[in-house]
């Protein structure tokens, strides 16, 4: 099986400057893929209580010239899922570029830590919106040329959270367990067009995200500094370890692969046994 065997397809992954989405991009890339990146930049708006990675102009630039040096295009820009105006404009600037996508894949997301009874609307709102309405709108402008074209691979980042419950992180657990939803829908209507949709739930992996969440357990108890929390979850997971992006982003290369047609529709966790 031939190492690039991604060449000649263009792929587009939200989220794709920091963590898991640059990772899924790298690997993407490494397979032979065209390969478009967006994320929401530094100073994009965000409800107070929400977090996720918002990287740096720089931070985006560099993203994209390790993605290059792979030997592939690569097409980077900012991007906020939540706004029609802003994925539209993405996907016409990348596909010109580019071209049409075969491979799609929702790294971009955010979480929050609020209590049911203190939860604020513009916070649910926010969580909802990107984790589940900004894979819709990528879904729905890439799906078309991958039904005509009778292959393509979608694959959803959601988590473990899709599938229990965690004191603090009702918007995150809703969105997420929605996601597999749309997957399974999605999945069902490739399906006779050799276009798969899949969902990665992964546990906890030391990124961003996790860090500025942990800034928020440690407020809460959780330990006294980032490592230190890093150090309190780990110990939780049957490995006794974080999972690294690089684990995340074979899975979601293999699922990109000829070989993988017949996983469709399927939530496949990366966690290290962990249920959460």
């Amino acid at each position: 099986m031939s190492e690039r065997f991604l060449a000649g397809r263009r792929a587009w992954i939200t989220g794709g400057v920091t963590g898991m989405g640059r990772a899924v991009a790298l690997a993407l890339a490494g397979a032979g893929a065209d390969v478009a990146i967006g994320s929401l930049p530094e100073g994009g708006e965000m409800p107070d209580a929400a977090y996720a990675a918002r990287p740096s102009r720089d931070e985006i630039r560099t993203a994209a010239e390790a993605i290059r040096a792979c030997g592939v295009v690569c097409f980077a820009a900012g991007l906020d899922v939540r706004s029609d105006a802003s994925v539209d404009e993405f996907h016409a600037r990348a596909t010109a570029a580019l071209g049409p996508f075969d491979i799609l894949v929702n790294a971009a997301g955010v979480s929050a830590q609020e209590t049911m009874t203190g939860h604020r609307d513009e916070t649910w709102m926010a969580v909802i919106d990107i984790n589940l309405n900004g894979c819709y709108r990528t879904i729905k402008r890439c799906f078309p040329f991958m039904l005509e074209r009778r292959w393509g691979r979608i694959v959803n980042i959601a988590s473990t959270a899709a599938d229990v419950g965690f004191a603090r992180y009702s918007a995150y657990c809703a969105s997420k367990s929605a996601l597999l939803g749309l997957t399974r829908c999605v999945a069902l209507e490739g399906a006779e067009h050799g276009v798969t949709c899949n969902a990665i739930n992964p546990g906890s992996v030391g990124t961003e995200m996790m860090r500025l969440g942990s800034l928020r357990r440690i407020a809460q108890g959780q330990g006294k500094t980032v490592e230190e929390n890093f150090a309190m979850v780990a110990e939780t997971i049957p490995q006794k370890r974080l999972i690294p992006v690089e684990e995340i982003a074979a899975t979601a290369l293999f699922l990109c692969r000829d070989e993988a047609l017949g996983i469709a529709g399927e939530a496949i966790s990366v966690s290290g046994g962990a249920l959460w």
